[in-house]
């Protein structure tokens, strides 16, 4: 193929690693469960943060816009900051109970995990 061949265009490619995607197509959706279907892990962390404790939330069934919601109410709640990871809620701190009964009152099943 030339580049000066005006028939020649990107729809006669085989192979594309960059460009106009359609991982809309391939990408799985999200089933959004309501709060009161959910079971949710609370459990504190220090592996990989360089002896930092965490509170990390797992077993969101949830969009990411709910989560994005969620962990703004944790953060103000804590008074601490967060993010939203692989589908988990982490906390800066050892907030386990108090995460517990913030969601509880949301609705959702939380229980605490692990030491």
């Amino acid at each position: 193929m030339s580049s000066s061949n005006p028939k020649s265009s990107d729809k006669s490619f085989v192979y594309r690693e960059f460009g106009n995607d359609n991982s809309a197509a391939t990408e799985r959706p999200i089933p959004e469960l309501p709060a009161q279907q959910q079971n949710l892990k609370v459990q504190a962390s220090r592996k990989g943060r360089k002896g930092k404790t965490v509170t990390v939330i797992s077993g969101f069934q949830a969009k990411p816009e709910t989560l994005a919601d969620l962990v703004k109410q944790l953060k103000t709640q804590c008074g601490t900051g967060g993010t939203v990871k692989d589908n988990e809620i982490e906390i800066q701190g050892e907030h386990k109970q108090k995460i517990v009964d913030i969601l509880s009152k949301l609705g959702y099943k939380a229980k605490i995990s692990g030491g």
